[in-house]
């Protein structure tokens, strides 16, 4: 027995792990890579907010509604409570492998009562036995199976299950800045849909008091019916503007009460007015956006997980080294089944493998090492669109900017443009029709004004996002299990992830 137990100790000890160590590749960019709406760019933001808390990043925009439905989505929305389960079973798989590392322990036990002698048959008849009575057996039994990790096969697993568990977590911190982004463009959706509703019962006023202008100079003869009947279009039109965007605001309500996980009944938020300003956003250092990205964290880690999964397969190739102990007890006296005589025990060893599998293991560790490629193709591809999201919305930010000062020009010069027009109607000097231009190009340019706030603040928020909102990779928790020290870790294994 000391020989056995001598020899699975130095199994346990001499252990090594087949298979490549993880290293993180680089990405398909430049080592030092530059944001191209930045450098050399003169544009500097009118109200940045570089230094932001972007953990809580929706309050740059200083509204309390918003600030109140966002708190609402991490207790309510039904997408992050999927995300969140799906961690909490990548976790439980943790456990379950890191299981395998230590001995199984079995027992059984059962009572079986024997008799002989006369039987009744059906019928009637009786048949006879050599004697009559009855005897009980009783049986007890424990087993202890262990398989030692010679070739890292479990640790590889493990290894494997912790990085698909911190990808999952880095999907659950993405689902919820990509929920809170959407939540952000709806809201602004919605508060725009207000300013518009604002604009057009302004312009209806404004129409109506056109209307009777001209009817009260049809009245008088100075005016003809034609005139009176551009007006009025012009009037009914906007009418038709007005509900028809009461009927979008309504969608934009809806989608909000679907993000916090509520029904829409539940859901009605009072027209307010939008910020006044738009906050723009400094992008920080191009390298750190590798490091604030969850999806990009998500397919690093999917790279380690897919890498460690080439162990497990190569480790098919080597034999299995299992320890198996038993020991049952049988007896037909119960106060004698525990007795050193009535035991019957084995101890020992045990080593299997599979000596010719028709190129079954060598098509595993293939398809290991093409699932391994095909994950760092998707980190890299990744970290490519991450960019390109960052440098869009740098670019709109900079550009709806300076778009959004042209435009409030256009606005001054068209509603001057109408007012104009309207005192020169009245004196008649013009005919009305140049009145129904002005009026529909100041609508229009106000129209568009509104457009592009709405493109500023959905820009911000894209920008937020792009950005990583307040996430760092560091935020992803430390899943790798403590396991027994006699079990070596991977060589060059990131540091602060495997904790012993």
């Amino acid at each position: 027995m000391n020989r056995t137990a001598a020899f699975v100790v130095l199994l346990s000890l001499s252990g090594c792990m087949v298979g490549p160590d993880y290293r993180r590749p680089p990405p398909a960019t430049d080592p030092t890579p530059v944001y191209k709406e930045v450098d050399g760019v003169t544009f500097r933001p009118a109200l940045p907010r570089d230094t932001i808390d972007r953990g809580s990043w929706w309050t740059i925009y200083g509204d309390p509604t918003l600030d109140r439905l966002m708190a609402e989505v991490d207790v309510s929305n039904q997408t992050l409570k999927e995300n969140e389960a799906a961690y909490r079973q990548a976790v439980a798989l943790i456990r379950q492998s890191q299981s395998s590392l230590y001995p199984t322990v079995g027992y059984s036990a059962s009572i079986s009562q024997n008799s002989s002698g006369s039987r009744r048959l059906s019928g009637g008849a009786f048949i006879s036995g050599s004697g009559s009575g009855s005897s009980g057996q009783y049986s007890l039994g424990g087993t202890v199976t262990w398989e030692i990790d010679v070739w890292g096969r479990i640790r590889r697993t493990i290894e494997s299950d912790a990085a698909a568990a911190q990808a999952s977590a880095a999907d659950l911190a993405s689902a919820r800045l990509s929920i809170q982004a959407s939540l952000a463009t709806a809201y602004f959706s919605l508060r725009i849909s207000d300013e518009r509703r604002a604009l057009y019962r302004q312009s209806i006023a404004a129409y109506e008091r056109s209307l009777e202008i001209v009817r009260n100079q049809m009245n008088a003869g100075t005016a003809s019916r034609l005139d009176f009947a551009q007006a009025q279009t012009l009037l009914e039109q906007t009418r038709a503007l007005y509900a028809a965007e009461g009927a979008n605001r309504a969608l934009f309500e809806h989608a909000i009460a679907a993000l916090v996980g509520k029904m829409p009944a539940e859901v009605s938020i009072e027209t307010a007015p939008t910020p006044e300003t738009v906050p723009t956003l400094d992008a920080g250092t191009p390298s750190a956006l590798l490091e604030r990205r969850p999806d990009i964290a998500s397919t690093e880690r999917q790279m380690q997980a897919a890498n460690a999964q080439i162990g497990v397969a190569q480790a098919a190739y080597y034999p299995d080294f299992t320890f198996n102990a038993n020991i049952n007890f049988f007896s037909s006296v119960i106060g004698s089944l525990l007795q050193i005589g009535s035991s019957v025990w084995s101890l020992g060893p045990q080593l299997a493998g599979t000596l010719i599998d028709g190129g079954s293991r060598a098509a595993q560790v293939e398809g290991a090492r093409a699932n391994y490629d095909r994950t760092v193709a998707t980190y890299r591809q990744t970290v490519l669109t991450a960019f390109q999201q960052v440098e869009d919305a740098l670019a709109q930010q900079r550009y709806f900017a300076e778009q959004e000062a042209i435009q409030r020009r256009a606005v001054a010069a068209a509603r001057e443009a109408e007012r104009l027009s309207l005192n020169q109607y009245r004196a008649g000097t013009v005919a009305y029709t140049t009145v129904i231009t002005a009026q529909t190009t100041a609508l229009g340019a106000e129209q568009t004004l509104i457009n592009i706030r709405l493109s500023r603040f959905s820009t911000s928020a894209t920008l937020v996002t792009a950005l990583g909102g307040g996430w760092r990779d560091s935020d992803l928790p430390a899943l790798m299990p403590t396991m027994p020290a006699s079990m070596p870790k991977p060589s060059s294994v990131k540091k602060g992830w495997w904790p012993f």
